[in-house]
């Protein structure tokens, strides 16, 4: 791998990928979602290995939060396979606004506004808290590194 090649996917993706269980199933579950669609079987199976049968609360509000930021969102969110050990700017930013949207809404409101290029995301604020919420009644909390 040249030089170039390197510095170009360490701006692609800086940050690494959290080593948090709920942070990381949160992230894959985005990262399939996004590239196979709301129905995507890779992402229920996940869901399922997490949470038993208690997955289809982080299913669905998983699939309304990204049905949200598709909706709302004025500018193209960038994510990196589902392999991939690092992240893009943009799935730091809706991970740290997801994992303190309980806590610091207003933080998270505006890393929101942020990433989707918009004056106001309360939709989506209000399905990353509920994402967040079923996450962490669930035993996998969603925490930013």
């Amino acid at each position: 791998m040249s030089e170039g090649t390197a510095a170009s996917t360490a701006s692609l993706l800086p940050h690494g990928a959290p080593d948090d269980s709920g942070a990381l199933l949160f992230l894959q579950t985005v990262r399939r979602m996004g590239v196979g669609g709301l129905g995507d079987a890779y992402a229920v199976s996940l869901l399922i290995g997490a949470f038993g049968l208690s997955f289809r609360r982080p299913l669905v509000l998983s699939r309304a939060l990204m049905a949200e930021l598709a909706r709302a969102s004025q500018r193209s969110i960038m994510i990196a396979p589902s392999c991939c050990c690092r992240m893009t700017l943009a799935e730091s930013v809706l991970l740290g606004a997801v994992a303190t949207a309980r806590e610091q809404p207003v933080a998270a409101h505006q890393r929101l506004c942020q990433l989707c290029g918009v004056d106001r995301a309360l939709g989506i604020l209000s399905s990353a808290q509920a994402v967040a919420q079923a996450f962490a009644d669930l035993g996998r909390p969603i925490e930013a590194a």
